[in-house]
């Protein structure tokens, strides 16, 4: 990666635009506060301020890194679920092949920092987006860019852009829909074929491969998701026997959210020898910081306890500001602030003179913008100013809340900041 880029990071001065951080740091680079090795309880930060924690971010990336390698899987964590350049970077030092994104925004970004690999998984049918992706590409011949196809009428769209843009094509993979009711993709394995017929007329773009997302399966379970992941195995054997795949010295077969990885791998491990070398791409994005819920639920390390398990990296810490009864109370959090769209944020522990007890006999039953609605048993000792920390649900939702986000030691001593894009 770009590493001037990523020390500019550094550079940026902290100010009112990025909330939680202590108001006597203003001016301050991002770079010199995080010299000052502040206490996320003692350094004069503000709630609610969004904490990672440094100790199982790094357990995090370590286990899927070891993963990976562990089943022969390359990696290209889905970059969309935090949009900093910083983790990227880390993902990358921990293996990763590349990155994967959803919009041209994100990619954007991602070549301002100089990641040099990446999987679009949406298909590119902006005019201007492409023109740029193809300056790119003319530009820096290091750079390798993969985006889905999903339709003639797409293939027509991004050969008109790309005419005349540059002289490298565009690189792309036929995405295989999970079912009649997917989000996106091919419906039929004929209907795949039609597209790669379109490619292959189409000078601009270059057939590289096969992708899908196993987590729009239809009723998902293991045999469902199986029986899925074998048909875009299988479209990429039938695609390599009738010659689709010229010109490129790999063939790309690609899923892996972040609930059926370990039936990824179980498939993937089953493709045959092809006329090419195939890279096994893996995208799952969750993983960096997993969850208190959601993901909680759904990782496959629950179902497969023996190759490790994730850790929650996130708490949000707000602050009681109102106890109106003795069955109710209110935290200085909502939903300005937490993710909300799959789960409520649940109450982890509570701080009071320095010590740090479980939350026993309190729950978050509502959000409003910036409140977190808290019922309270009888058994609750809550006063106001007391500091909550939340488990939050969905890292998608929990990052793009967040401009700048303390990155903390299990003592509370913030060592890094994490920048985010959105």
């Amino acid at each position: 990666m770009n590493t001037e880029a990523l020390a500019r990071l550094a550079e940026e001065r902290v100010d009112h635009r990025f909330k939680g951080l202590p108001p006597d740091a203003d001016g301050l680079t991002v770079g010199e506060l995080a010299a000052q090795r502040r206490n996320l309880f003692t350094g004069g930060f503000a709630t609610p301020v969004l904490a990672l924690s440094a100790e199982r971010l790094e357990h995090n990336l370590r286990l899927m890194e070891d993963y990976a390698a562990r089943h022969g899987l390359a990696f290209a964590p889905h970059g969309k679920t935090s949009m900093a350049p910083r983790l990227f970077q880390r993902q990358i030092e921990h293996g990763a092949w590349g990155i994967t994104l959803a919009v041209p925004h994100q990619v954007r970004v991602a070549r301002a920092f100089g990641v040099a690999r990446i999987f679009l998984a949406n298909e590119l049918v902006d005019p201007a987006a492409l023109r740029w992706v193809a300056a790119g590409l003319a530009a820096d011949p290091s750079f390798r860019f993969v985006c889905y196809v999903d339709s003639v009428r797409g293939v027509e769209l991004m050969d008109a852009a790309l005419r005349g843009a540059g002289e490298r094509p565009v690189d792309v993979v036929v995405e295989l829909a999970a079912g009649e009711d997917a989000r996106t993709g091919v419906r039929t394995e004929a209907g795949c074929a039609a597209v790669a017929d379109a490619v292959a007329d189409a000078p601009t773009l270059r057939l590289v491969g096969v992708a899908g997302y196993e987590g729009e399966v239809p009723r998902a379970g293991p045999e469902r998701v199986g029986a899925y992941l074998r048909r875009l195995v299988a479209l990429a054997v039938d695609f390599d026997k009738a010659g689709r795949f010229t010109g490129t010295d790999e063939i790309v077969v690609s899923a892996g959210g972040s609930a059926w990885f370990d039936a990824v791998a179980d498939v993937f491990a089953g493709i045959p020898e092809l006329s090419l070398p195939v890279l096994k791409l893996l995208r799952s994005g969750a993983y960096v910081s997993h969850d208190d819920g959601h993901y909680q639920r759904l990782t496959p390390f629950a179902r497969v306890p023996e190759e490790g398990a994730l850790q929650p990296a996130f708490r949000l810490w707000a602050q009681v500001v109102s106890r109106p009864s003795q069955g109710q109370a209110f935290a200085n959090a909502g939903k300005r602030d937490a993710a909300y769209d799959l789960d409520l944020p649940c109450a982890q522990v509570v701080r009071r003179d320095g010590a740090e007890r479980p939350a026993t006999g309190v729950t978050v039953t509502a959000l409003s913008d910036q409140h977190a609605w808290l019922s309270t048993s009888p058994e609750a000792d809550l006063e106001v100013g007391d500091w909550i920390g939340l488990g939050l649900s969905h890292p998608c939702t929990s990052f793009d809340k967040w401009p700048l986000i303390p990155v903390a030691e299990a003592d509370g001593t913030v060592v890094d900041y994490i920048r985010t894009f959105f």
